[in-house]
């Protein structure tokens, strides 16, 4: 999925980003244990070290399998939790993901977040005029970052490109850009309704304060567009912790936080 999935938008698009504005509604149920779970994962992080956030701990795992075993938010992807920032905590070390994406997800002196955000395509602010974006965020410093966009898809925000990727995305038998699950291995749980999010990567850049470098991916030509296509799939989400599983096998956790 590439740094977190790891790419702007089409110059089309507006670069301010929008949440979706939903109705107040009474909290959803949290089902009893999970709260304690989730505290005991996020301790078990911490305690893990700052230095090991791509990292196979069996505590941490067995945790999560606990969280995704319980009662989350129904229909994740589509629900309005899942909108906002979110800060990468721990992933693991799968072996399928792509060079550059274990490499910027361990230099844990580095802030990663992804934000799942809804971008103004044509400047007004009808609802059928929105686009969903997943942008993956690397913070170097106060005013330096990279930013990768992907466009994304849900049964909310369709986009029509997003056709099922073909290619496992090795390059001559060689794991460049991360291989990935296609085929019967890349269908969605029928257990999980509306657990995708479906993204395509789009632009990028290093943002520097004064002046900005185009990231050295070319996503739009069409002999990588495949290969920039994948998915995470949501297995447990709450207001404050989302759990997913991305197309290349990589487990991220991740807190919500304040944009």
């Amino acid at each position: 999925a590439a740094a977190l999935l790891c790419p702007a938008i089409r110059p089309t698009l507006a670069f301010q980003s929008f949440l979706p504005n939903f109705s107040l509604s009474p909290p959803k149920p949290t089902a009893p244990g999970t709260i304690d779970l989730e505290d005991k994962l996020l301790a078990a992080i911490e305690a893990n070290g700052a230095g090991k956030r791509l990292d196979n701990s069996d505590e941490i795992s067995s945790l999560v399998s606990q969280l995704e075993a319980a009662r989350s938010i129904p229909r994740p992807a589509v629900a309005p939790e899942v909108y906002g920032r979110w800060r990468l905590l721990q992933t693991t070390n799968a072996d399928t993901a792509s060079p550059i994406q274990r490499k910027a997800v361990d230099t844990t002196k580095f802030d990663i977040f992804q934000d799942i955000v809804l971008a103004d395509e044509d400047g007004d602010d009808d609802d059928d005029a929105k686009i969903l974006l997943v942008r993956q965020i690397v913070k170097f410093g106060e005013t330096s970052e990279l930013c990768v966009d992907a466009l994304a898809s849900t049964s909310a925000y369709p986009l029509p490109e997003l056709t099922a990727r073909e290619g496992t995305g090795k390059i001559l038998g060689l794991n460049i850009l991360g291989v990935s699950l296609v085929g019967e291995e890349a269908e969605e749980d029928a257990e999980r309704p509306d657990s995708r999010v479906k993204f395509v990567f789009d632009e990028g850049k290093f943002d520097f304060g004064s002046f900005t470098v185009p990231y050295p991916v070319p996503f739009r030509n069409p002999l990588f567009r495949d290969a920039v296509k994948g998915w995470i799939d949501i297995t447990y989400l709450s207001d404050r912790i989302r759990i997913s599983r991305g197309n290349k096998g990589t487990t991220f956790i991740l807190k919500k936080e304040e944009m």
